[in-house]
């Protein structure tokens, strides 16, 4: 047992895990570059409708990702995952199997129900010492980002020769390889990671949604997802107009990700260590709203087309590898787990409602008004994070801690609370569980440790 690196068993829990949440977000994102074009052939096709078969799966996903985590608690959490991706398996083999749009959209509804992500990360928690379970975590993140740029490019190769059935064969395919890994490859779990970090706590989701900061973080990434959703239901269509045919997109899509990332990354690091995180977050979303804009008035320039999707790209990947740390410093020590369950579903249900109104501006006002819309969405988006306090470095840690009785608890509440480098400390007597937020660069781990012991 290295206490530096990840052991065996959590290199393959990271690995195999990251390789389940990636190939599920590959199936549900494939068919953003190619849908707006060729959905148009399914009977019953309408703008709306197709809108609502891009962005479908969000709205069973944000309905279920909190319930699906809990009854992962009840009964376990490899049958929550297994049959969350018999029913993504399902739900893809109805889409792909469908002549009309509201197959479609059934089916894309379908996927969504199978709604793994909170029990797959609290199964990645169980199988990770707390030390190294931000490595875990990273990389599980790491996995999700490469999936949206190889769903991009997997998206435009797959249906030149397989058509959109073929996508959504593809997907059921995937899933069906994700129930193998956790079956043979994911690690049986012994242990139990505290609750509060990973799993949502119903009776603290009313407290926490009012809470002024996370709000802005919630409201956030519901609208940065609804633009992603919306732009996809415009932006395929306008491209094979410059005569640009969609079985290239691909040679767009990946260099933008690929660069993107190129420029994000420098920008992240320099944030950090200035000190600077809220003026690059906010500037992120005006460059995201400044290349909407000019979307909407240049979209017929293939040239300037591909540099703003470039913009757009380098800000929505900057906002959406921040936001998620920036959400576990800011949530109260021991309420992680609830804040990420609210974070998460606004996100899924951004990716409907984007998916709605999309279709909804592209029917009445026509594709280019699309990217306006969403460009006045991140105005709001903008001036809401005007608001938002600068977040106190800290990294979250749970503790399993054996109390003599709830006297000793308390005693040790007010020890942790003023301990040096300890930003916040509660204490679940009930669970012997001591939630940390932490100054890793003030705080004595070795004292912190004997003290918990």
């Amino acid at each position: 047992m290295s206490a530096t690196g990840l052991n065996s068993i959590e290199k393959k829990a990271s690995i195999s895990l990251a390789a389940v949440f990636g190939m599920r977000m590959i199936g549900l994102f494939m068919i953003l570059p190619v849908f707006a074009v060729l959905g148009v052939e399914l009977q019953g096709y309408s703008p709306v409708w197709l809108g609502l078969a891009i962005g479908a799966y969000g709205l069973t996903q944000a309905i279920l990702q909190i319930p699906m985590g809990l009854l992962s608690d009840k009964i376990g959490r490899k049958p929550v995952i297994i049959g969350g991706l018999i029913v993504f398996c399902a739900g893809s083999i109805v889409a792909a199997m469908s002549d009309t749009i509201y197959g479609v959209v059934f089916g894309r509804a379908l996927q969504g129900m199978g709604a793994i992500a909170s029990a797959t990360l609290a199964l990645a928690a169980d199988l990770s010492r707390e030390e190294q379970r931000p490595k875990v975590m990273a990389t599980i993140g790491m996995f999700i980002g490469l999936s949206f740029a190889a769903a991009m490019v997997l998206g435009p190769l797959v249906s030149e020769y397989f058509g959109l059935a073929g996508l959504f064969y593809l997907t059921a395919i995937l899933a069906l390889i994700g129930m193998a890994l956790i079956v043979f490859v994911v690690p049986d779990s012994i242990n139990s990671a505290p609750k509060g970090d990973h799993v949502a706590a119903p009776n603290k989701i009313k407290a926490l949604v009012k809470q002024p900061q996370l709000l802005r973080l919630n409201a956030g990434v519901f609208i940065l997802h609804l633009c992603l959703t919306a732009m996809f239901v415009s932006l395929p269509p306008m491209m094979v107009e410059t005569g640009f045919a969609v079985k290239d997109h691909w040679q767009l899509y990946l260099p933008a990700l690929l660069l993107s990332f190129a420029i994000m990354v420098p920008f992240m690091i320099w944030a950090i260590k200035k000190n600077k995180e809220k003026a690059v977050f906010c500037a992120a979303i005006v460059l995201m709203m400044l290349s909407l804009i000019a979307l909407w008035q240049l979209h017929n320039q293939f040239y300037l087309v591909v540099a703003l999707v470039i913009a757009f790209f380098v800000a929505f990947n900057y906002l959406e590898a921040t936001m998620p740390s920036t959400l576990s410093r800011i949530a109260p020590a021991g309420d992680k787990g609830t804040a990420m369950g609210v974070f998460s579903s606004c996100q899924f249900f951004g990716a409907f409602v984007g998916g709605f109104l999309g279709g909804l501006v592209e029917s009445h006002f026509g594709g280019a008004n699309v990217f306006l819309f969403c460009a006045l969405l991140l105005v709001i988006w903008w001036l809401l994070a005007l608001g938002m306090a600068q977040v106190q470095k800290s990294k979250s840690l749970s503790f399993t801690v054996k109390f003599n009785d709830e006297a000793h608890a308390k005693t040790l509440a007010n020890q942790l609370n003023n301990f040096p480098g300890v930003v916040e400390a509660t204490i679940v007597y009930s669970d012997s569980v001591a939630y940390l937020k932490v100054d890793d660069k003030v705080v004595d781990m070795q004292q912190l440790k004997s003290l918990l012991a």
